[in-house]
């Protein structure tokens, strides 16, 4: 019997300079970082660079995907170094110390992608060959990536077929064959081509053409005109959709402006200048990208001043060239993805999602065995999972910058339907001012006390609270509240769940809930859990934000709805109860308590895998595990932790989060009927995030969708 040995890389390859090969890298990082728990990124060969830079591709990769790799790991010669040694005809030693470089790698990492040179600079080299060569050596299969503009489609046909061949011929087996920057009402035509001229066994894709990706930044063409950055430093990374010489009277340029233009125009046409910054602000016309002063002119002192005053300033920059001459260097400029620019990374990897077959590539790439799942992997799973059935999450505090800046992402990646509650014009406010480049037309914005179902909700809120005194005028008092609105949508059937608390209290965010949405018909009690995302695992740890001294009875119910709560998450649940001492040698009340609850769990939940009492450390390692409790399958292997009580969840869990670094998503609320979760009022992006995501994916119990 034959054993094939798993492969653990791939090589994406192009055959020319501005392919866009980037896409392909980012998007295919994205998609390994959610089934295998370590990937690893290497460029055999780089550009050279001046003293202390660094590779931008590298740069990118590592810093947005969080990689642990060091620069210098991540690659094995700089171009002129290839050169001399090819040139001294030491082709054996190229190889050789690419190959030890890569065998350090997969040494560290589950999988590795390999990411061919770029044809950035005229050398000696024959690349294509070179990464034919590099490829067959380190015995991995490829991904050939070819540019479909200024090609006919028999032309592109040919070209990725030549290249196929190319590796096919050293051995090479190419998996995928993708067809990038294809104008759009081509898309089917140049698959159906490359389907024709191909062999059957390698996947074709085609990627169109994506102006968030063709257009520099201004970030760009400073460093391409070495230009002077004069203000608006703060936002170099704004995309220059178009371009246009601001030589004509305003009165005749205004017209001309388009969305994200980047005004080109002689120093001292301060009448432009002011008039192009004018219209940036101004309602009636389309925000620009900044504004490039041409001759090595700039505007007067008075001038200056004035624009100094300004309260938001787009990038001004400097340049020595005419401008007739500059407009011809920014046109000729050849867009990269940077680490900085998060748009552009994101838009990457939408497009490789949308238009490359994804479950069948990673079918094709790796066969693997996992013990558990990884942060990675759980990340990676939640947005999968998010995504299957679109949930409509109703976000109260509208004017906060954190939620905006992840509704924008959230909406970017299509995870879920939006609604924002408050003012909009305070919202469009807060969104100039932290340039948060959100459409307001992609979300629904909802003003509480305008909005057409404000008495129906006030009249719903009255009828379900008259028994504890509440009269019609103090629930629409209640009911102005964006906390008691959100929650009435969430109740009403208007929206799937509500996300609140960067800017409110734990206890006015989830009061309404407790007192209309109420508990599920098998559940007395709501509890919370918090996804504890460590280096190697994931771990889930309840109650950490709720209950503060719970019963017996108490501990077990969280213990069974924590345990319902992995398992939807895909966590096969191992229950730990915890306490301060582990199986029967412990005495005391405490000790007690948590004995009592682990025999109720088992008493309701036969099915389920459950230990208690036990310590920390029995529950996490395996090897103290086997010490005190032998007999144990849990003992070193839980997944999910009970606390005794708030005090040791609460200061547990952020322990362990701020000395691993560990992220934790929560706290997430279980029990409700349906899914309002609270953040924490110093909460990040990412927490918004990520929670969001996870009450979508908790509305998906019910089934609904509004």
């Amino acid at each position: 019997m034959t054993h094939k040995t798993t492969n653990k890389a791939v090589y994406i390859a192009t055959t020319e300079s501005n392919s866009g090969k980037s896409i392909v890298s980012l998007g295919l990082m994205q998609a390994l970082l959610g089934k295998v728990a370590k990937v690893g990124y290497f460029r055999p060969i780089i550009d050279d660079l001046a003293p202390g830079k660094t590779d931008n591709h590298i740069h990118t990769v590592i810093s947005h995907f969080n990689l642990n790799l060091a620069f210098d790991e991540a690659f094995a010669y700089h171009r002129s170094e290839v050169v001399r040694l090819l040139n001294d005809d030491k082709k054996d030693e190229l190889i050789r110390r690419i190959i030890e470089h890569y065998k350090v790698l997969e040494e560290r990492f589950d999988f590795i992608l390999v990411e061919g040179t770029s044809f950035s600079a005229t050398a000696s080299i024959n690349e294509f060959d070179i990464n034919v060569l590099i490829a067959q050596n380190l015995g991995v299969p490829a991904i050939v990536l070819a540019n479909a503009q200024d090609r006919s489609l028999s032309q592109l046909a040919g070209h990725l077929h030549m290249a196929h061949d190319s590796f096919r011929e050293k051995g090479v087996e190419v998996l995928a064959a993708i067809a990038n920057k294809v104008t759009s009402d081509k898309l089917s035509e140049v698959v159906s081509a490359l389907k024709q001229q191909l062999p059957k066994s390698v996947m074709v894709s085609a990627i169109p053409l994506n102006p968030v990706l063709a257009n520099p930044s201004v970030k760009e063409i400073v460093a391409e005109l070495d230009a002077e950055i004069l203000f608006g430093g703060d936002y170099i990374n704004n995309r220059a959709g178009h371009f246009s010489v601001g030589a004509m009277q305003l009165r005749n340029y205004l017209p001309l402006i388009q969305d994200h233009e980047l005004v080109i125009t002689p120093g001292d046409r301060s009448g432009v200048i002011l008039g192009v910054l004018q219209a940036n602000v101004s309602a009636n016309y389309p925000p620009i990208s900044g504004i490039v002063l041409t001759g090595g002119l700039v505007p007067d002192d008075s001038i200056i001043k004035l624009i100094e005053g300004l309260s938001e300033i787009v990038p001004i920059i400097s340049v020595q060239t005419g401008t007739f001459s500059t407009a011809n260097r920014i046109g000729a400029i050849k867009s990269q993805i940077y680490a900085e620019n998060t748009d552009k990374i994101l838009a990457s990897i939408n497009d490789f999602e949308q238009y490359v077959q994804i479950d069948e590539l990673l079918h094709r790439l790796i066969t693997f065995k996992s013990k558990g799942i990884t942060p990675r992997m759980f990340q990676y799973n939640l947005l999968k999972k998010a995504k299957l059935a679109k949930k409509h999450i109703v976000l109260p505090e509208g004017t906060d910058a954190r939620i905006l800046m992840a509704a924008k992402r959230l909406l970017d990646l299509d995870v879920v339907k939006v609604t924002l509650l408050g003012h909009r014009e305070k919202i469009k406010e807060q969104l100039r001012l932290n340039e948060i480049d959100l459409n307001l037309d992609h979300l629904t914005v909802i003003n509480p006390q305008q909005s057409d179902r404000f008495d129906d909700y006030a009249e719903t809120l009255y009828e379900l609270r008259k028994h504890k005194n509440v009269n019609l005028a103090i629930a629409r008092d209640l009911m102005e509240g964006v906390s008691y609105f959100g929650t009435m949508m969430v109740y009403k059937g208007h929206a799937d769940g509500m996300v609140s608390g960067a800017a409110h209290t734990t206890q006015h965010t989830i009061l309404p809930a407790f007192q209309f949405i109420k508990t599920k018909p098998d559940t007395k009690l709501v509890s919370s859990i918090f996804f504890m995302l460590l280096e190697d695992r994931v771990s889930v740890y309840g109650d950490c934000a709720i209950n503060p001294n719970p019963t017996a009875e108490e501990l077990a119910e969280i213990a069974i709805s924590s345990a319902a709560t992995a398992k939807a998450f895909d966590i096969e649940p191992k229950v730990a109860m915890l306490s301060y001492s582990s199986g029967a040698s412990g005495v005391g009340e405490d000790v007690e308590r948590v004995r009592q609850a682990t025999g109720i769990v088992k008493q309701k939940r036969p099915d389920l895998k459950v230990m208690g009492p036990i310590q920390y450390d029995a529950a996490v390692d395996i090897k103290v595990g086997k010490l005190k409790m032998p007999e144990s399958e849990i003992a070193g292997q839980a997944n999910v932790f009970i606390f005794p009580d708030l005090n040791t969840g609460n200061n547990t869990y952020k322990a362990v989060q701020r000395e691993t670094k560990a992220l934790a998503i929560g706290p997430i609320l279980q029990g409700l009927k349906k899914p309002v979760n609270d953040l924490s009022r110093g909460c990040t992006v990412d927490d918004v995030f990520n929670t969001v995501v996870v009450t979508a994916i908790q509305a998906q119990e019910d089934g609904s969708q509004v």
